[in-house]
């Protein structure tokens, strides 16, 4: 298996726990349409419980022989962002990117250089922030046989100083994943675990503790049933008492609708619950 970013390492189970789970926005719309000339285009809608909305435009262009992408996304913000990437031309497993931010109202922008470095046993990256610091995030990990190791750190060139630091170990196969992470200087510890039942049933759970706000950990449990080739359900439920079920369904090529609702068990009399939906698009 190949070894994942530092981010990744525990994705199964972050997955499983957070992704598909409807209720967090009342309505979220998304549109996907692909153009001949490699040209690919998404909007994307999204309305909060606080009856805020967001929306954003992305076209991206993709040159497969040189390994360039382009993406330009405009917010509802009015923000604009150029992603240019470019992958596997300057070696095989690297890729760099650059990412300009632009605020038209405020004439704040921003721009950052991220790299990317992947093979058969490591995976490492590089972002830097070059307007903001500059400040420079690096991370790497290394594997072998199931097995992964990895570490981060964050650097403030300005105050010439160490700003953060994490590490995680993890086991990960085709079946199940378990991974411990030690993140914020070492001072919030997570430990996760991701099964593969069978074709039809997933389950994992992930315990958090912060050692700088007391003994309490928290809990999350989580399971995804596969009810056809279509369809498939989800329910989650923290040590809080707070559970969250999930229904994505294929309704017709390219048409997915997701629908979602949270429930506080122990404030069932409150208005506390959330329900939200999903609709996207694609052609």
């Amino acid at each position: 298996m190949a070894v994942p970013n530092f981010a990744d390492i525990a994705k199964a189970s972050n997955d499983l726990l957070n992704k598909d789970f409807y209720h967090l926005s009342v309505a979220t719309f998304e549109l996907k349409s692909n153009a001949p000339n490699n040209v690919a285009f998404k909007v994307t809608g999204k309305a909060s419980h606080e009856k805020a909305t967001a929306g954003a435009l992305e076209g991206k262009y993709v040159e497969k022989g040189t390994g360039l992408t382009l993406t330009q996304t405009w917010t509802t913000t009015n923000a604009l962002d150029t992603k240019v990437e470019l992958a596997d031309t300057l070696a095989k497993g690297f890729k760099a990117e650059g990412i300009f931010s632009f605020l038209p109202a405020t004439h704040a922008t921003g721009a950052k250089v991220n790299l990317h470095f992947k093979q058969p046993n490591f995976h490492g990256r590089a972002f830097f922030d070059l307007l903001k610091g500059p400040v420079a995030n690096i991370d790497a990990v290394v594997g072998h046989e199931g097995f992964l190791a990895g570490a981060s750190a964050g650097y403030d060139v300005n105050k010439a100083a160490v700003t953060n630091y994490s590490a995680t170990v993890g086991f990960t196969t085709p079946a199940y994943t378990a991974a411990i992470a030690a993140t914020e200087n070492l001072s919030v510890f997570a430990a996760s675990y991701y099964h593969k039942v069978n074709s039809q049933v997933e389950a994992g759970a992930k315990a958090t503790w912060n050692s700088k706000t007391g003994n309490n950990v928290g809990l999350e449990v989580a399971s995804k049933y596969r009810i056809d080739p279509v369809s498939f359900a989800k329910v989650k439920v923290n040590d809080r008492g707070v559970a969250a079920l999930a229904y994505n369904v294929l309704l017709r090529p390219g048409v997915t609708l997701g629908l979602g609702a949270s429930f506080d068990t122990q404030k069932l009399d409150q208005a506390t619950h959330k329900i939200g939906g999903s609709f996207t698009f694609e052609g």
